[in-house]
């Protein structure tokens, strides 16, 4: 049988061509799903999205010495005290990482200065007694591996063991250390490298006996965070466990260069895929980075979830900017 002949209209060249992008948009958007990622994602959504339901906060946190407590990752050792360690920007115009001690997450007195040009630290437990400390070290901006043989080490500030990691991915810079695993003498991390000396991108790393060193990219998470519109720099992350899933908690800029344009996602390692949170505050703030989130037992004895993050001024309500920590039970 003879083939029909086809008539090519304008309108049918325009309806193809749209459904051509919206096929296209679809692929890009897959990953940006409104069904949560994980059954995790969606907990740690519900716990961590208003802070105005939270059991407790404090706005601008500070240590007892004045000093803000920017990007502070909290931990809680074994007799229940929390342990913070943080960066504040001095007078000296460096950036000092700090760790503070408290027992009612609002009160934090500072026990030690890790120096000038110290910051973005990130803290484990070694499962030994002892704790490893991650922290961006500049100039020549890379990641720095402290080891300390018990908590009185670290508030002291003497390590038992120093690394710090050559660039391999990026001959500008590469920081914003997190720590995800200490198993013995093999410490796994995340990090950021700044992909050819121009935007910030995710990276994971092995460090072997605090002498190899091995990092590559995370593209997936790459791609997990620009399906939802992030075409600036993609920085800070911290594992949490939640519903019996590990996920990161991961910060993302929409607009290079614009501090206003931070969101927080979740992101679940299985699917691939990241869930942006709508985290609300008292006064509206729309800006959030440097995301950390820890299970703790609160200061009433209460099983919590605690989280801690940066509001810049960009996008902050009056009274908000600073570092924002709060804690909800579980």
């Amino acid at each position: 049988m003879p083939s029909a002949t086809v008539r090519t209209t304008p309108r049918l060249v325009l309806t193809v061509a749209l459904a051509l992008v919206a096929a296209l948009l679809l692929a890009h958007l897959a990953n940006a799903s409104p069904a949560p990622a994980s059954a995790g994602t969606a907990r740690l959504a519900a716990l961590a999205d208003d802070v105005r339901a939270a059991d407790g906060h404090r706005y601008d946190t500070r240590d007892d010495t004045g000093r803000t407590m920017d990007a502070a990752q909290i931990e809680q050792a074994p007799d229940g005290t929390y342990l913070a360690v943080y960066h504040s920007l001095l007078d000296d115009g460096r950036f000092h990482a700090a760790v503070a001690t408290s027992t009612d997450l609002r009160h934090w007195h500072r026990r030690h200065d890790f120096g000038p040009g110290t910051h973005q630290a990130s803290l484990a437990d070694d499962g030994r007694g002892g704790y490893v400390l991650a922290y961006e070290k500049d100039p020549r901006n890379h990641i720095a591996v402290r080891a300390y043989e018990d908590r009185a080490a670290l508030l002291d500030g003497r390590a038992a063991r120093a690394y710090d990691a050559p660039r391999t991915l990026s001959r500008c810079a590469e920081g914003t250390p997190g720590i995800t695993s200490v198993r013995g003498d093999t410490i796994e991390l995340t990090g950021h490298y700044r992909a050819d000396c121009d935007t910030d991108r995710q990276l994971r790393a092995t460090l072997t006996g605090f002498r190899d060193w091995h990092a590559t990219p995370d593209r997936r998470l790459d791609r997990a965070l620009q399906a939802w519109g992030n075409g600036g720099n993609l920085g800070d992350r911290s594992p949490v466990e939640l519903a019996g899933q590990r996920m990161l908690f991961v910060e993302g800029q929409r607009r290079r260069g614009d501090f206003a344009s931070w969101r927080t996602y979740a992101y679940d390692p299985v699917s691939g895929r990241a869930d942006r949170l709508a985290i609300s505050t008292h006064g509206g703030s729309r800006a959030f980075a440097n995301p950390s989130a820890t299970l703790i037992t609160d200061p009433r004895g209460k099983p919590a979830l605690l989280v801690s993050l940066f509001i810049p001024g960009e996008g902050a309500a009056p009274g908000e900017a600073g570092q924002l920590v709060y804690w909800r039970k579980l």
